[in-house]
C-alpha cells in the first residue's frame, strides 16, 4: 500500500539542537515514502547539521532566511504548496514561539500560514521540558491539533539522563502517516474530471482544446491528501497519475461520460474541471485524408455530461467549471443555475498565464448560497485548495458508511 506521503509535499524544519544529525535520517526516510520535501532550518540549526546534507537528500535548496526572496513572499508561497510540516528537533524556543504565534524567522512564519497537519518533536534539556512554561505551550499545541512526538527518556547533552531525547525518526514518521491519511474530507467519495477531450477527425486529425489537465490533478491530488477517496477521470494529458488516486484515461466525450456515469454512483461530489470539447466531427474518417484529397468537417454537438449529472445528482454534491473570455460573473451565475451546480468555478482564459496551459488561474468561485470569492489570481495548488474546502462545507458531517 503506497504511503499517504506519496507525492506529498513536506515541510522539514529543523531547529538548534544536537539531535539535528538526526533530522537527515528523517528527510530520507520522507523521501523514501515518496513525499517531496523542502528543508527550512533555523540560523542555529545550521551550526549541528550542514545545509549540503538536507539539500542532497531532497534535491532542493535549503530554506533558512525569511527575506531571501522577498518578491516571492518565500513564507506564505512554501506553505500554500505544502501539505503538511514536521518539525524536529523542535526546542523549547520554537515551541514557545508556535505555541504563541509569534513569527520572528522563516520557519515560524512559514508554519504559522500553514494549513495542513504539523508534527513537532521536541528535544531539549529535561530541565527546559519539566519548566511550567514549556509543559503550557506543549498543552496549547496539543488543543490546536499539532500533533506532538515524544520526547523520549534517554542520554542527553552534558552527559545527563532523563526525558527530553527526541524520538526516533521512524516513530516521527508514523506519527506524520497517520495525520496525513486522516483529514476534512476523509470517509468522502470524490470523483474529478481533468483535461481535454479529443474528437476524432480522421486516424490522425482531431477537434480539441489546450487544456493541459494540471487544474483537474491538483484538485485530485489535494482531495485525495485531504482523506477522500478520489476517482479521476482523464482526457488526454502528459501529467503522471496523481499518487492515491484511482485514474480512468479516456480520449473522447463519448468515454468521458461512460467513464464519469460508471463512477457517479457512489460518489458524495463531483467536480467537473474537464474542458469537454462541445462539438465533434459527425463522420470520423477511417484512415488519413491526403492533403490532395480536400477535407470539409461537419460537426456536431457532443454529450453535455454536466447537465446530465444536474439532472440525476440528488443529495450529491455537484461543481463545474466556466471557462469564459467574456463576463466571468454573468455567464457563471447562468450557469450555475442552468447545470444545477452547488458551486462553479469562474474561469478567466485566452490571456497571459491563466485558463488552459498556464501554471495560474484567474477565477472567481458562485455558489446558490451567495458565499461567492471575489475574482483573484490563484496557483493552481490555492484553488483545488479552496475547492476543498469548499467541498467540505457543502458535503456536512461524514456519513458514517465505510470507503473502501
Amino acid at each position: 500500500m503506497a504511503s499517504p506521503l506519496a507525492g506529498r509535499r513536506v515541510l522539514l524544519g529543523v531547529t538548534g539542537g544536537i539531535a539535528a544529525y538526526k533530522s537527515a535520517i528523517l528527510c530520507r526516510l520522507l523521501v523514501q515514502r515518496g513525499a517531496e520535501v523542502q528543508a527550512i532550518m533555523t540560523p542555529s540549526a545550521t551550526r549541528f547539521l550542514g545545509p549540503d546534507t538536507l539539500a542532497a537528500l531532497t534535491g532542493r535548496p535549503v530554506r533558512t532566511d525569511l527575506f531571501e526572496e522577498t518578491e516571492a513572499v518565500l513564507h506564505v508561497r512554501m506553505a500554500r504548496e505544502a501539505h503538511a510540516a514536521v518539525v524536529a528537533p523542535a526546542t523549547a524556543n520554537v515551541l514557545a514561539k508556535l505555541a504563541n504565534g509569534i513569527a520572528d524567522d522563516l520557519l515560524t512564519s512559514t508554519l504559522l500560514e500553514l494549513r495542513g497537519p504539523l508534527v513537532v518533536a521536541p528535544a531539549m534539556h529535561s530541565g527546559m521540558h519539566d519548566a511550567p512554561p514549556t509543559q503550557r505551550n506543549l498543552r496549547a499545541l496539543r488543543e490546536a491539533g499539532v500533533v506532538v512526538v515524544g520526547p523520549a527518556v534517554g542520554p542527553l547533552a552534558a552527559g545527563d539522563e532523563g526525558i527530553g531525547r527526541m524520538s526516533e525518526p521512524e516513530e516521527i514518521l508514523a506519527a506524520l502517516e497517520e495525520a496525513m491519511a486522516t483529514g476534512d474530507l476523509s470517509g468522502r467519495r470524490v470523483l474529478v474530471t481533468a483535461g481535454p477531450t479529443y474528437e476524432p477527425i480522421d486516424a490522425v486529425r482531431f477537434v480539441g482544446n489546450r487544456s493541459s489537465g494540471r487544474m483537474g490533478f491538483a484538485i485530485a491530488a489535494e482531495a485525495a491528501a485531504r482523506g477522500a477517496a478520489v476517482t479521476l477521470v482523464a482526457g488526454p494529458s502528459a501529467l503522471a497519475d496523481p499518487s492515491g488516486v484511482q485514474v480512468v484515461r479516456v480520449e473522447t466525450a463519448a468515454e468521458m461520460r461512460e467513464a464519469v456515469l460508471a463512477a457517479f454512483e457512489e460518489a458524495d461530489a463531483v467536480v467537473k474541471a474537464a474542458a469537454v470539447a462541445d462539438f465533434r466531427p459527425e463522420a470520423p474518417r477511417e484512415g488519413k485524408t491526403k492533403k490532395s484529397e480536400g477535407l470539409e468537417v461537419s460537426l456536431v454537438p457532443t454529450e453535455d455530461i454536466l447537465s446530465e449529472l444536474g439532472e440525476r445528482k440528488g443529495a450529491r454534491v455537484l461543481v463545474g467549471f466556466a471557462a469564459e473570455t467574456g463576463d466571468l460573473e454573468a455567464e457563471g451565475r447562468r450557469k450555475l443555475e442552468a447545470k444545477r451546480l452547488d458551486l462553479v468555478v469562474a474561469n478567466q482564459v485566452g490571456g497571459p498565464g491563466t485558463g488552459f496551459d498556464a501554471e495560474t488561474n484567474r477565477a472567481m468561485l458562485l455558489d446558490t448560497s451567495g458565499d461567492d470569492t471575489p475574482l483573484r489570481d490563484w496557483t493552481k495548488r490555492e484553488l483545488a485548495a479552496e475547492i476543498c474546502d469548499r467541498l467540505v462545507k457543502l458535503l456536512g458531517p461524514v456519513d458514517p458508511r465505510p470507503v473502501g
